[in-house]
C-alpha cells in the first residue's frame, strides 16, 4: 500500500497512467476505421471499393479470355483443314465469337464480289478482316483500363488519407496542448491504415493489369493467325478456280 502511494507520487508514473487511460482501447483495423475522421473514412471506403472492382475485373476477364481463346483455337483448327470458305462459314454461322465474325465477314465479301478472285478482292477481304480484328480487340480489352487507373491513383489516394490523418494528429496536439501518446496515436494509426489500403488496392491492380495485357496480346495473335488462315483459304480457292477455268479452256 505504501509502495502504491509512493508510485502515485512519481510524476512519470502518473503521466504514464494518464496516457494509458486516454489511449483508445481498440486499435484494430475496424476500430481505427470507426474512430477515423469522415474524410479518412471516405478514403478507406473508396480504396476498399477499388480493390473489390480489381478482383471482380480479374475474375470476369480471366473467364472471358480463357473461353474465347479456347473457342478461337477450335475455329483455327477447322480453318487449317483442307476445306472451303463456304463450309467454314456454314459451321460458324451461329457463332458470335471473333473468329466466326472473321469467317462470316470474308464470306460476305466473297458473296458481294460474285466469285471474282482478283487482287482487288483480296484487298477488300484484308480490309474487312482488319476491321473485325480491331473491333474484337477493343471488345476483349474492355474493362482493363479501370485497372490501370486504380493502379496509378490508389497510392496517391492513400497518401491523401495519410496526410489528412497526420494533420488531424497535429490538430489534436494543438488543441490538447500536449504531445502525449494518447493524442498522437489515433491520427497516426488512421494515417498508416489509409496508406496500407492504398497499397492493397494498387499492387494487385498493377499485377493483374499486366497479366491481362499479356493474355489479351496472345488472344490478338490468335485473331491474326485466323485472318491469315482465311486469306490462305481464299487464295487457294481462287487458284483452284483459275485452274479449273484453264483446264476447261484446253
Amino acid at each position: 500500500m505504501l509502495a502504491g502511494a509512493v508510485f502515485g507520487m512519481l510524476p512519470g508514473a502518473s503521466l504514464a497512467a494518464a496516457d494509458a487511460a486516454l489511449l483508445p482501447r481498440n486499435l484494430s483495423p475496424w476500430g481505427m476505421f470507426e474512430s477515423a475522421d469522415i474524410v479518412v473514412k471516405a478514403v478507406m471506403i473508396g480504396l476498399a471499393f477499388a480493390s473489390l472492382v480489381t478482383w471482380t475485373v480479374w475474375l470476369a476477364k480471366t473467364v472471358e479470355i480463357r473461353r474465347k481463346t479456347t473457342l478461337a483455337r477450335q475455329r483455327i483448327g477447322l480453318l487449317e483443314r483442307d476445306t472451303q470458305l463456304a463450309e467454314v462459314e456454314q459451321a460458324s454461322r451461329d457463332g458470335s465469337d471473333a473468329v466466326a465474325q472473321i469467317v462470316q465477314s470474308a464470306s460476305r465479301e466473297a458473296a458481294l464480289s460474285g466469285g471474282m478472285f482478283d487482287d482487288g478482292f483480296k484487298e477488300r477481304i484484308a480490309l474487312r478482316l482488319e476491321r473485325v480484328e480491331a473491333a474484337m480487340s477493343r471488345q476483349i480489352a474492355r474493362g482493363t483500363g479501370v485497372l490501370a487507373t486504380i493502379g496509378a491513383t490508389a497510392p496517391f489516394v492513400g497518401l491523401f488519407g495519410t496526410v489528412w490523418g497526420i494533420m488531424n494528429a497535429f490538430i489534436g496536439i494543438s488543441e490538447a496542448h500536449t504531445t502525449n501518446l494518447a493524442v498522437v496515436a489515433p491520427g497516426i494509426a488512421e494515417a498508416l491504415l489509409a496508406t496500407a489500403l492504398g497499397l492493397v488496392a494498387a499492387i494487385p491492380a498493377v499485377v493483374i493489369y499486366n497479366h491481362l495485357t499479356r493474355s489479351i496480346a496472345a488472344y490478338r495473335a490468335l485473331l491474326g493467325d485466323a485472318s491469315v488462315m482465311v486469306m490462305l483459304l481464299v487464295s487457294r480457292e481462287g487458284d483452284r478456280s483459275l485452274f479449273r477455268l484453264a483446264r476447261a479452256a484446253e
